[in-house]
């Protein structure tokens, strides 16, 4: 079977009863974004906070980013993958929609049965995209992208459901990885 017309009729099927781009934004800011004072994980301090889990646990939500990354997926792409937590519903959703097998990072190795840092098949043959919730550093993802290559795998872009305009971007590219993103805070109705 032809891989990329397989992709596009899993594309065309998916999207029928979709949230369009404006709707699927407008969700994620009114389930997601909080205002006060916020620690990151970077330790620095904000006055909004886009809570990853109150969008990551909306089926419409989920349904309709899968269909919005499988849209932006290199037609090379053999394998996707997400980190532990966050990661773990979007490349799950991104893997429904584009009919591409998934993998999941860990955190940390696991210290018992197959006792590895990852779930899923991976080989050096394949070329991965990583997919983040929320970017503000890169930090994590450029983590799980070096685990990934130690496994003999290519990285063929990281792409975030939402970036935070913090410094993702320019530390993601800097590591030599290309990055796109679904969403700015911008586009969720945050002013920086």
């Amino acid at each position: 079977m032809d891989v990329t017309g397989y992709h596009h009729r899993r594309l065309v099927e998916y999207h029928r009863g979709m949230l369009d781009r404006t709707e699927i934004a407008r969700r994620i800011a009114e389930t997601s974004v909080l205002h006060g004072t916020f620690t990151l994980r970077s330790g620095r301090t904000s006055t909004y906070y886009i809570d990853k889990y109150r969008f990551s646990t909306q089926p419409d939500i989920l349904h309709a980013l899968g269909a919005l990354f499988a849209e932006i997926i290199p037609s090379t792409t053999t394998l996707l993958a997400g980190a532990e937590l966050g990661g773990i519903p979007l490349v799950t959703t991104a893997s429904m929609a584009s009919g591409l097998p998934c993998l999941f990072i860990r955190n940390a190795k696991k210290d018992y049965g197959t006792a590895k840092m990852h779930e899923g098949n991976v080989g050096e043959e394949d070329r991965v995209v990583i997919l983040e919730d929320v970017a503000t550093t890169g930090g994590q993802v450029i983590e799980a992208a070096r685990t990934i290559e130690e496994l003999g795998a290519r990285i063929d872009m990281i792409i975030a459901t939402i970036d935070r305009q913090e410094g993702a971007r320019e530390s993601i590219e800097g590591a030599g990885y290309e990055f796109r993103s679904l969403f700015e805070v911008g586009d969720l109705g945050v002013n920086l």
